[in-house]
């Protein structure tokens, strides 16, 4: 199955890289998104307080994760999926699309702290904390929104049934990530934040697991 995946994960870089404006557009937003940031909240004159910052940066990399991540399923035709389905097992096509999308959503949110840290300053005390609470924010967002993207895809890629499917998991994930955040922005211990990195991981463990064990059964239909 690892070979599957390896094979899989190649082939959606493969065609990512064809399709540049779908990626270049994706950063274009998550940079104008900051920079509009910057000329209309205050930044510009220093006043720009940290739990804004927070709030600002995670409601940016949330969007642009859902961007990203919708076209999973949307861009298949069915004639590919036809085909995958006979190549390939669903737990194969499922765990790399997760693995591919949260490269993808790794990649946008380290973009974004970059661009946020240059244009509007860089308040972080505690970067491990952060970087790792990025990890398991893009973990959770791809898993979840991966699953939801296969599903909404098999109801004609109606784009409110992703919303209204994605809403009650994503909030729980962006609640834990916003406070892991705010206090490694703050320079609190670990110990601060241990019980909501651990809520964080078992939320992405759920997930992933619902994602692997019900995939197959939306696979076959």
């Amino acid at each position: 199955m690892w070979k599957e995946i390896a094979v899989l994960i190649r082939k959606e870089v493969t065609l990512e890289w064809r399709q540049k404006y779908a990626l270049n557009g994706i950063l274009l937003y998550v940079v104008s998104a900051v920079f509009i940031t910057y000329l209309s909240v205050g930044a510009k004159s220093g006043t720009l307080s940290i739990p804004t910052w927070n709030a600002i940066y995670w409601i940016i990399i949330l969007f642009s994760s859902v961007n990203a991540v919708a076209k999973s399923f949307v861009q298949e035709h069915q004639g590919r999926q036809l085909y995958y389905y006979m190549i390939a097992s669903p737990e194969a096509i499922i765990l790399s699309k997760i693995i591919y999308n949260t490269g993808l959503t790794l990649i946008l949110a380290l973009l974004g702290y970059s661009v946020f840290s240059v244009i509007l300053g860089n308040p972080v005390q505690d970067q491990p904390l952060f970087l790792l609470n990025l990890v398991l924010g893009a973990v959770g967002f791809s898993a979840s929104l991966t699953m939801v993207s296969g599903i909404a895809s098999k109801a004609g890629n109606n784009a409110t049934l992703m919303a209204i499917l994605s809403f009650p998991v994503i909030i729980p994930i962006l609640l834990m990530a916003i406070r892991i955040s705010k206090n490694a922005l703050d320079g609190l211990d670990w110990c601060v934040s241990a019980d909501k990195l651990l809520s964080l991981l078992a939320i992405n463990a759920i997930v992933g697991a619902t994602g692997y064990i019900l995939f197959p059964y939306l696979w076959k239909s």
